[in-house]
């Protein structure tokens, strides 16, 4: 099996292919009787290939929108196609990623990554090769004898990655994956997801709450509005790839982070308007 085959599943990236695609998706919650709209209605259209981040103002609804994409909770109406499958449920068509990490402490670190290949009951040989794969990929392979108690936060983030990219899912979804690192470490956590990206070229859908790091990361910011949330507004990122960390100083940068954080701001304020 060659890099590429392991990376991409052997099959090449068509650039005006739909790798998700969002039709009119409603979530309501009932609580004590009482229905509480948490999504009014969302569309997206995801090329395969793309990098697309997801903010929005605080409680609405971004992580319940991904959770709903990753078939891990039931939407009340609309539609979720992943690669021109109908999502109900969860599948290894999808790989997530949440904010804290998902390792089992008791296994080092390769037979983490290996964990999820055995249970699919994949030839050794595959596994193997796999597992050194990714490990490679995100800087780990020399760690692979330790338990996840001896690495920092960032590592075990990179190999709950390395996991999930193992399982060669069609699309990525990430919900906040460095939400609880600290600031330099996540900022080379960023550097270290744009190059993995761009080597891997799979299709991502990234929860974040962090202005800067949406467009550090992304093809498109989607800004979602206050709760029940809509798509307020689509945002191309025409930036050089790959970037650097300087990019940041760029005016092109500011821009695009003062453009979100104005668009968020006047969510924020009819949130204060309204006395929500």
């Amino acid at each position: 099996m060659t890099e590429n085959e392991i990376a991409a599943g052997g099959s090449p990236l068509g650039k005006e292919k739909s790798a998700i695609k969002i039709n009119k998706v409603r979530k309501v919650f009932t609580r004590n009787d009482e229905e509480i709209e948490a999504i009014k209605e969302v569309n997206l259209d995801i090329k395969e290939g793309e990098f697309v981040s997801v903010v929005g103002p605080s409680g609405c609804g971004k992580s319940t929108f991904l959770h709903i994409v990753g078939g891990f909770i039931d939407k009340t109406s609309g539609e979720v196609i992943v690669n021109g499958k109908e999502v109900n449920k969860p599948g290894p068509d999808r790989g997530m990623m949440f904010q804290e990490s998902t390792l089992y402490p008791w296994l080092k670190v390769d037979r983490n990554v290996a964990w999820g290949l055995e249970v699919q009951k994949l030839p050794k040989k595959e596994i193997k090769e796999r597992v050194e794969y990714f490990l490679k990929l995100v800087g780990l392979w020399e760690f692979k004898n330790n338990l996840p108690s001896e690495l920092s936060g960032g590592m075990k983030q990179r190999v709950s990655l390395a996991k999930v990219l193992a399982f060669n899912p069609e699309v990525l979804l990430m919900d906040e994956p460095f939400g609880a690192l600290d600031s330099q470490t996540r900022e080379m956590m960023q550097a270290e997801l744009q190059r993995i990206w761009s080597e891997s070229r799979k299709s991502v859908l990234f929860v974040t709450h962090d202005i800067e790091e949406a467009v550090f990361l992304s093809d498109y910011v989607v800004v979602l509005s206050k709760r029940p949330s809509t798509v307020k507004e689509v945002i191309k990122i025409d930036l050089p790839r790959p970037r650097e960390i300087s990019i940041r100083k760029s005016y092109d940068f500011v821009d695009y982070r003062n453009k979100i954080w104005d668009l968020l701001h006047e969510e924020q304020n009819v949130k204060q308007l309204r006395g929500v």
